[in-house]
């Protein structure tokens, strides 16, 4: 019979795999026979005694260890999941590096982009032309002259358009003045009085015209032959407006002067009157003007703001990329975080595979079969009362159950125990 020394022992590298199956599976059967028959002869020798269990349960358990520290190619495959997974981490440790070196690259770039923008803020602000726009200052007193001209214009087309409009729709002459019949110093006070509708429609027309002149400056900054004509058919438009209400004071006029053998009202004599052509002029012409000094002050106006708008992009463009780059930072920390979680657990896996691996479930099982041989021996070989027989099994179990306790090897849901190097 071999000794338990030997049957710990592997067989050579050089038997084949199915024989070295085969005979290891032989050898553990051997092995288990082995230890039944050791605990079988030592209760024997000891007489059943619980405190003889006692020591040999623990000589069992030192001699197991040691063996199990002596075989390496068992301890190999033992270790061989951590070391798996010890190259897994190596693996994502690898992967994390590579992803900090591609997202510090990134961010380099951020940085170089930023100071860039930064720079072209300050720039754009000492030469404009260097970036496509016109310096600002000239523009800055073009602007305020045109607006300067604009304020009483605009005033001028308020008072005018309503003054019309009132004498068009509402007003009844008592008199033949020209002046009177345009320029209605109570034109707004007698609207309202009359009713508060019409009041509303005499001062809102002057606000109609001045919405086709901005139409007018949003259609112009289009291009194409659409356009053109869209801008001829507005034009248009106001003329007309301006020549009915030039028609309607006229014809209100000409209605207060004529007598009996004037002809009637119509278009051909409305062109032959000179009051006619003076309320159109007095309106269409002023309201061209109004256009343009419009026109001109809304793009002064938009090329002052070229360079505010350019430096409103940029810092727009700075904070996407402070926004971007706080994004890359927290993922550069949390691939930090994983590297060193991974660190931890690379060493922790290191220090398990320098140390060495406790088959627990083989050694319970040698272990029930040595209490297996030491409890038959009492019952067969061992002459006592059947009271006394019972305490002295009961003694030895409670030994038993107290070695695996301090092993903390009781009930366990572990296969493996595992020693770890410090």
């Amino acid at each position: 019979m071999k000794t338990l020394s030997q049957l710990f022992s592997l067989k050579k590298s050089t038997d084949s795999s199915s024989n070295l199956f085969e005979e290891n599976e032989e050898d553990r059967e051997q092995i288990r026979i082995t230890y039944y028959q050791s605990g079988f002869a030592a209760s024997i020798k000891a007489t059943g005694k619980p405190i003889v269990l006692k020591a040999c349960l623990q000589n069992l358990y030192m001699s197991f260890e040691d063996q199990c520290r002596k075989q390496k190619l068992e301890q190999d495959r033992l270790k061989q999941p951590y070391r798996e997974e010890q190259e897994k981490n190596r693996t994502e440790l690898k992967k994390c590096e590579a992803a900090i070196g591609i997202y510090e690259k990134k961010e380099q770039d951020i940085n170089e982009s930023a100071d860039q923008i930064k720079n072209e803020i300050i720039e754009v602000k000492r030469n404009p032309d260097k970036f496509g726009i016109e310096d600002g200052k000239g523009l800055k007193a073009q602007f305020y002259i045109g607006l300067f001209l604009l304020l009483p214009i605009t005033l001028y087309v308020l008072v005018f358009y309503i003054s019309a409009s009132y004498s068009a729709f509402f007003k009844e002459f008592s008199n033949d003045s020209l002046t009177a019949a345009i320029f209605d110093a109570d034109a707004l006070t007698n609207s309202f009085k009359a009713s508060w509708l019409e009041g509303v429609l005499v001062v809102t027309i002057p606000f109609v015209f001045m919405g086709l002149g901005y139409v007018i400056h949003m259609v112009q900054k289009g291009k194409g032959i659409k356009n053109v004509f869209r801008m001829i058919a507005l034009f248009v438009t106001t003329f007309l407006f301006d020549a009915l209400l030039a028609y309607q004071i006229e014809k209100k006029i000409y209605e207060f002067n004529k007598t009996t053998d004037s002809a009637p009202y119509n278009l051909n004599i409305a062109l032959g009157e000179a009051e006619f052509w003076m309320i159109i002029f007095a309106g269409f012409v002023v309201y061209i003007i109004w256009g343009l000094v419009f026109d001109f002050v809304m793009k002064e106006f938009e090329n002052i703001d070229k360079i505010r708008a350019f430096i409103r992009g940029k810092k727009e463009n700075l904070t996407d990329l402070e926004k971007l780059k706080a994004e890359y930072i927290n993922k550069i920390n949390d691939f930090k975080q994983q590297i060193v979680t991974a660190n931890g657990r690379i060493s922790e896996l290191q220090s398990k595979i320098d140390g060495f691996v406790f088959p627990v479930k083989e050694y319970l099982h040698y272990h029930h079969q040595y209490k297996e041989g030491w409890f038959q021996a009492i019952n067969t070989e061992i002459a006592l009362a059947h009271k006394e027989k019972t305490e002295l099994l009961e003694s030895c179990e409670l030994h038993s159950e107290e070695h695996l306790s301090k092993l903390n090897l009781v009930d366990p849901d572990f296969q493996h125990l595992v020693y770890s190097k410090n």
